[in-house]
């Protein structure tokens, strides 16, 4: 199959490939999902067969505005409240559908479904001429670092899906906050850019879900049961600037070729024949790279470990950790093991 790439000025033909049953990738400002046809059974099952994607991991609904929500959901009020200040924008909102709203196979099986409206122009312009919403995973091999240009797209996609709408690299970097508004109180079920600071003063006291899913239970959303976000090389985090003499030293000693993934702070003074890539000045710009950072590191495949700058998990640091946590499978650099 041929991956045609689309702009601006070719959106309409974008669209008539998703009418067609067809996949194209879309930009946001988050990653770049992969579309199809909400609607479309056969179409959703082409997603989960170019990802390579587990069947009961849920996808994302995405529209171009609240009242096609309205179509296959029940919106509560405190969830509404949510879409009048935060969409459209990085912040996926979890309700309960209309039996029969949505198949099974978009769903996960569950009853409730994320819905999207991303603060992208030119994809609610594919979504609204493409007539209904798309599902939107990141347009990624399954478990490989999401992508934040058309490039990474076509590094993974190409043959596999008709389309790219390109609009340039995303300016977030982390997929979107998952909040669950079927629930009690509201939970956050993956951070994202919006954070409990954010969401609070709209809807009150808000949970975060940071349990591990099991075997054979259903997520209620991407990114909670799989591993995800990972390179080939094992990816280690180093949660302190200091400590990355010691880890440097303790990758040196083992005697296999290794990168680093830090902040310009940390990589200033290293040695310069070290594999390096910078994630920038502050932690804004580190989540903005953190992806193309790590798929740097595929394109130097005799790297067999990734010693990556850890930060303190709170507000956008939240979202950071998550996505190197799950990329690292949880592994962090010991100054006392290492000794």
């Amino acid at each position: 199959m041929e991956t045609k790439i689309f702009t601006a000025d070719t959106v309409k033909d974008a669209a008539a490939l998703l009418k067609a049953g067809e996949l194209v990738a879309f930009p946001t400002e988050t990653v770049y999902g992969l579309g199809a046809d909400a609607t479309n059974e056969s179409a959703v099952r082409k997603v989960y067969a170019a990802k390579g994607r587990p069947s009961d991991n849920p996808l994302i609904v995405t529209v171009a505005d609240v009242a096609t929500v309205e179509r296959f959901a029940t919106i509560t009020p405190a969830a509404r409240k949510l879409m009048d200040r935060f969409w459209p924008g990085s912040l996926t909102i979890i309700l309960p559908i209309k039996p029969g709203a949505l198949s099974p196979v978009v769903t996960g099986g569950l009853q409730t479904a994320a819905f999207r409206n991303p603060a992208n122009a030119l994809t609610r312009e594919l979504i609204a001429e493409s007539g209904n919403p798309i599902v939107g995973p990141s347009a990624n091999l399954s478990g490989k670092p999401s992508p934040t240009t058309a490039a990474h797209v076509m590094h993974d996609m190409k043959g596999r899906i008709a389309g790219i709408l390109d609009d340039g690299p995303a300016k977030v970097g982390v997929e979107s906050t998952i909040i669950d508004m079927s629930t009690d109180t509201p939970t956050i079920l993956r951070p994202g850019a919006v954070d409990e600071e954010m969401l609070e003063p709209v809807v009150g006291t808000v949970a975060s879900d940071k349990h591990k899913v099991g075997a054979g239970e259903t997520p209620k959303a991407p990114g909670m049961k799989y591993k995800h976000y990972a390179p080939d090389a094992q990816v280690v985090i180093v949660d302190h600037e200091v400590d990355f003499p010691a880890a440097i030293a303790w990758a040196t000693a083992s005697g296999h070729d290794f990168g680093v993934l830090a902040t310009d702070p940390v990589l200033k003074g290293l040695d310069d024949t070290l594999t390096t890539y910078s994630l920038g000045k502050d932690l804004q710009a580190a989540t903005a790279n953190l992806f193309a950072g790590l798929r740097y590191f595929d394109l130097h495949p005799t790297v067999k470990v990734v010693l990556a700058e850890g930060f303190v998990a709170e507000g956008l640091g939240a979202a950071y950790m998550n996505r190197l946590e799950k990329s690292a499978g949880g592994e962090h650099f010991s100054p006392k093991a290492a000794q």
